[in-house]
């Protein structure tokens, strides 16, 4: 069987090395309520109608799901390739619910004092304890809740620890708190995280679909000089783009239109050539995040969490 303590132990000093902190500097993270709603989150129609089931009915209807026994509030864990929206996703939550939204960072959390980062995680709960109804969405989640088995220092540790304190709610109700992680890699994560009560809630964010990808090139094209551009037939050349590979091919267009504006001294359009030589210049990042996962999705899922994964690649002709 395969350790993967090596790529853990790497994969955190990857994420944790740029990382520097000014311990006088307020790490306090605002709450403020998005505009975004799941109106504003194009296809995703599952993971919208598992959201729906596990967060937003509950808090709607609360008489209802009362008498199950199911009280609103709870876990949720967006996992997928990097750059597919499961920050607006999480946005869209809470805009959804009208609650308050609390995006927490790593570098928001860890300090270089003793016992500091579990204090700092303890602060960001009770201020969206007292901000009810209210979305904690924790980025990167793999990064402050990696597997304790496979942690070399006792701080990073105690950080879990306290993780999974303020997940069971023992020093405080967590009813109408909504906890959202997001995690590139899920299989990083301790599997106490995982337990009932807690990220029990898996859901995979996929690339976005063809038509999808024809919204992301219009908005991202939106008030820029464009002449005749085919989006449909771009949207069909970008399959498995990400949503931040569509913005990059944007970028790369606007960088052609750009040198020609220089050479002729007038502003021009950005051409259907431009967007193609930038399609393909590029290829989607999302391959080898499932290149990945397709490896543990086939030897080590047990409980077969990521089928949803291999799912997918077969849907789309993926080997």
């Amino acid at each position: 069987m395969t350790d993967h303590r090596d790529d853990l132990s790497e994969h955190r000093r990857k994420k944790l090395k740029l990382l520097r902190f000014d311990e006088n500097e307020n790490k306090l993270v605002e709450t403020e309520k998005p505009q975004e709603t799941f109106e504003d989150v194009g296809g995703l129609d599952e993971v919208k109608k598992k959201i729906r089931m596990n967060f937003i009915f509950p808090l709607k209807q609360p008489e209802l799901f009362a008498a199950y026994g199911k009280e609103a509030g709870g876990s949720l864990l967006l996992y997928g390739p990097p750059g597919c929206g499961k920050t607006f996703l999480a946005r869209a939550v809470a805009g959804e619910i009208d609650a308050h939204f609390m995006h927490i960072e790593l570098q928001a959390i860890l300090s270089m004092y003793v016992g500091q980062s579990e204090h700092n995680l303890h602060d960001f709960f009770e201020k969206a304890r007292n901000n009810k109804p209210c979305v904690i969405f924790i980025d990167e989640l793999d990064a402050l809740g990696g597997n304790r088995h496979q942690m070399r220092q006792h701080h990073d540790r105690m950080l879990v620890n306290q993780l999974l304190l303020e997940l069971d709610g023992l020093q405080a109700s967590n009813g109408n708190v909504f906890v959202i992680g997001a995690t590139n890699t899920p299989w990083y994560l301790d599997p106490a995280l995982r337990r009932p009560g807690r990220f029990n809630h898996l859901v995979f964010v996929p690339p976005p679909e063809e038509p999808e990808r024809e919204t992301i090139l219009k908005l991202k094209l939106a008030g820029k000089p464009v002449g005749q551009i085919d989006l449909a037939k771009i949207a069909r050349e970008t399959k498995h783009f990400s949503g931040a590979d569509l913005q990059q091919v944007v970028k790369d267009a606007v960088e052609c239109a750009l040198e020609r504006s220089m050479e002729s001294g007038s502003i021009e359009p950005i051409t259907r050539d431009d967007m193609s030589r930038a399609c393909n210049g590029r290829k989607p990042t999302t391959l080898e995040w499932f290149a990945t996962a397709k490896n543990y999705a086939t030897f080590s899922d047990v409980n077969q969490d990521y089928k949803h994964v291999l799912d997918y690649m077969k849907a789309n002709g993926m080997k």
